[in-house]
């Protein structure tokens, strides 16, 4: 078969999504009302560590309307054991086993902690019923803010049992690092802080939850709807949790307006609305607050890191040393332990460093649990390293630029196995790094700088490179179906929020069968349309949902081509497709449609030895995760009066392989870079002493506006995969990767002349403002 149809893939084809999400016309989950629906609000610890003594439900139970009010003693029972958290992926050591339920039993360990459920008619009812439930706490002498004051002796513990803060260690070499450490002509030491931060999806999160009584004998059907990035997941867990056969378990994720890896989860309050639904026979709805997310849904990043690396005359890299300190939180939540284990795995980086030692201590502290965020992990390895390197260029007066090109990875050493479970599949590293320097106009900028400063201004210029590993198994689903009237029906297992894939897997599609773009429907997000499937994070869509969406469109479209050549009486060799048709070759006018193909084959009318229809479901299991880089450049202002930082320009040469849609590419390259700018200049979760939430609200946490960014300057290169039949990569979490690093660099290069070669984010003005007066003598005092 030949193909003389326009190519879809590669085309900046406009979200398909759009209309419905900009004009306000899409379903939320708060959006859903159903007959006899009750709201569910939760009594939540205003303190960070407090014994609770006891709940008195009475007053609440009073008010007009409440139809329950659940605590931990009342839930007893009614789970199969405590919620879910993940370790399987990695060995840890001193694993702390603590079992949590949805509700608080005898401590609380956060502000946010749920101790009581309240269900009512209304959620007004419901709001001034938990008003009335009055607990009896015993506050706590002291609380666990600080994670590494958190493992010395004599701190206060959150779980006594264990007798330490300590969650759990890891423990990974590679190579001799000890030799390299005893015999390196230098030895560069740091210690940065990776701070925690709010992911702020615009919609919080929420579920509503029905419940369907069986007959006697039989099972109940459970029916949620919950804002997840992961309905197939949370499906199966919710049906161990509740004892509920999966069979009768169905989740559906409606629009999901934005996770950035926060919803990737099986959370308390979702396991506690499907109680209360199976309880009261009845649909119940929790919407959390803004405030309410931010006591209560997981935070990102909190780690810090120690470093040592030993190194060369030249800055070349031939050892690194780091001890990963991670604030978990006050309980591991699914995805909490993995947070760090994903810093060490990619520990070197782009770099080619044959020794390495990571150690990782997950510590225990009186604050919200830590989960994923656009990175996960994989932006703290990155950040660590690129601070790393700067101060390598910084003790050794030479150029950022040149730190990291002796010390890429080369081509020819791809595939390159990094010793930590990272096995990259290809890159050219020096490629993107010479394109950043190249469209930045870098020896420009050097020039400027010079002048700038011989002018008395601050003027930073800041380079990080960076690669990731994405793509995530284990497998993903597609379902491909021609109806009979030619139109095409799609569904994945991914689960989008915001990605733009049903216009993405709209084109793979069309690409394949010669369709237009607006003949397919793509739907995803319902666990009893889309049969399997294991969602969106870790920038796997296109690596691991576009292949199995390839490999189900091609067998669609081979057996159209075998139905084709039996209805034109012609060989399937000598068919090809053309402008919607499928005709045989040098045969004027001989030619059917996908129409006429499908209406052949539901009535039966197909070649020996195929079967009616036309469809086609497939698994891809990808043989290895996969590995886009990059290299990004930042320009920045310091005004030194004020401390205030002024990104100027910033630049983003990003490699991730084959593209599906650049439009949609530069689309999350723009909300990933503007997430990680914000986390180096803005962003900051803050406790204090006692553990109180002090950021938490949005007049506290602040948050990047489009005032605060410039035009960004986006350009790649392309350096293909074999571990996918569309040799994609994955972008979703490259801006955040390496845009951090990038505005740290950027903000450390400007502060140099004065002698600041450290600078631990958020670069507020304030924070700026006092480094820069200790460092001209002043006491920093307003």
């Amino acid at each position: 078969m030949t193909v003389a149809t326009p190519k879809m893939l590669g085309q900046p084809i406009k979200r398909r999504e759009d209309p419905r999400l900009i004009t306000g016309s899409s379903t939320y989950v708060d959006d859903l009302q159903l007959p006899g629906l009750a709201h569910l609000i939760f009594v939540r610890s205003p303190h960070g560590h407090a014994r609770v003594n006891g709940i008195d439900t009475a007053a609440a139970l009073g008010v007009p309307g409440v139809l329950a009010v659940l605590t931990a003693k009342d839930l007893e029972g009614s789970t199969t054991g405590p919620l879910p958290y993940e370790f399987a992926f990695d060995p840890f050591s001193d694993v702390k086993n603590m079992e949590r339920g949805p509700l608080a039993t005898d401590k609380v360990r956060y502000v946010g902690d749920p101790v009581a459920a309240v269900i009512a008619e209304t959620r007004y009812a419901a709001r001034d019923a938990a008003a009335l439930v009055e607990v009896d706490y015993e506050p706590l002498p002291a609380a666990v803010v600080d994670p590494e004051a958190g493992l010395a002796p004599g701190a206060p513990l959150l779980y006594e049992e264990f007798g330490t803060n300590l969650g759990h260690t890891q423990d990974r070499k590679v190579g001799d690092p000890d030799a390299a450490f005893a015999n390196a002509e230098r030895v560069v030491k740091l210690r940065v802080v990776n701070q925690r931060v709010f992911a702020v999806a615009m919609e919080t999160r929420g579920c509503v939850t029905d419940w369907r009584p069986g007959r006697p004998g039989d099972s109940g059907e459970l029916t949620m709807w919950s804002s997840t990035q992961i309905p197939h997941g949370l499906k199966t867990k919710l049906a161990v949790l509740l004892g509920v056969p999966e069979n009768k378990v169905r989740v559906i994720a409606p629009e999901v307006g934005g996770g950035f890896g926060n919803k990737v989860d099986v959370s308390p309050e979702e396991t506690l609305a499907a109680i209360a639904a199976m309880r009261l026979s009845r649909p119940v709805k929790w919407s959390e607050t803004r405030s309410e997310n931010f006591q209560a849904a997981m935070q990102g990043r909190g780690q810090v890191d120690i470093v040592e690396a030993a190194i060369t005359g030249d800055g070349r890299v031939t050892a690194i040393h780091v001890d990963a300190i991670c604030d978990i939180g006050g309980y591991y939540q699914y995805l909490s332990p993995l947070m760090g284990m994903l810093t060490g795995m990619m520990m070197p980086g782009p770099y080619d460093i044959p020794n390495i030692h990571f150690t990782l201590k997950g510590v225990l502290t009186n604050k919200t649990p830590v989960g994923a965020y656009r990175g996960a992990g994989r932006p703290e390895a990155t950040y660590l390293l690129e601070c790393l390197m700067d101060k390598i260029g910084h003790e050794l007066g030479k150029d950022p630029a040149e730190i990291r090109r002796i010390n890429f990875i080369p081509p020819e050493k791809f595939p390159y196995s990094n010793g930590l479970g990272a096995n990259y599949d290809t890159g050219e590293y020096v490629k993107a790094l010479d394109k950043a320097l190249e469209v930045s106009g870098y020896r420009q900028l050097r020039e400027e700088q010079q002048t700038a400063r011989a002018q008395g201004k601050l003027m930073g210029i800041g380079l990080a490179a960076y690669v990731e590993i994405c793509g995530f198994g284990p497998w993903e689903s597609a379902t491909v179906r021609v109806e009979p009237s030619g139109k095409v029906m799609v569904h994945t297992g991914t689960s989008p929020h915001g990605q733009g894939t049903e216009t993405s897997m709209a084109q793979i599609v069309a690409d394949s069968l010669g369709v237009g773009i607006d003949d397919i429907v793509v739907l995803h997000g319902d666990t009893a349309m889309t049969q399997s499937g294991i969602g969106t994070f870790g920038s796997r869509s296109a690596a691991v949902g576009g292949g199995a969406m390839v490999m189900a469109v091609d067998q669609v479209r081979d057996k159209a081509v075998r139905i084709a050549a039996h209805l034109l009486e012609a060989a399937p060799d000598d068919v090809e497709r053309s402008n919607g048709t499928f005709a045989v070759r040098g045969a004027a006018g001989k030619a059917v449609t996908l129409g006429e193909i499908a209406a052949a084959a539901y009535g039966g009318n197909v070649p020996t030895g195929d079967e009616p229809g036309l469809e086609s479901t497939r698994f891809f299991k990808p043989d290895d995760s996969v590995f886009p880089f990059g290299v990004h450049v930042a320009v920045v202002d310091i005004d030194p009066d004020t401390g205030r930082v002024t990104l100027r320009r910033f630049i983003a040469v990003d490699d991730v392989g084959n593209v599906i849609n650049p439009l949609l590419l530069d689309g999350q390259r723009h909300g990933g870079i503007v997430q990680g700018v914000a986390q180096a200049l803005c962003e900051e979760v803050v406790y204090d002493e006692s553990g109180q939430l002090v950021s938490g609200t949005l007049n506290d946490y602040s948050v990047p506006t489009a005032h605060m960014m410039p035009m960004f300057e986006l350009d790649r290169t392309v350096t293909t995969t074999d571990r996918n039949p569309l040799g994609v990569k994955g972008v979703g979490e490259a801006g955040t990767i390496g845009s951090t690093p990038t505005l740290r660099s950027a903000v450390v290069d400007a502060l140099l002349p004065l002698g600041i070669q450290d600078f631990d984010m958020p670069a507020t003005s304030v924070r700026v403002w006092k480094a820069i007066r200790a460092a001209s003598g002043s006491n920093g005092q307003a």
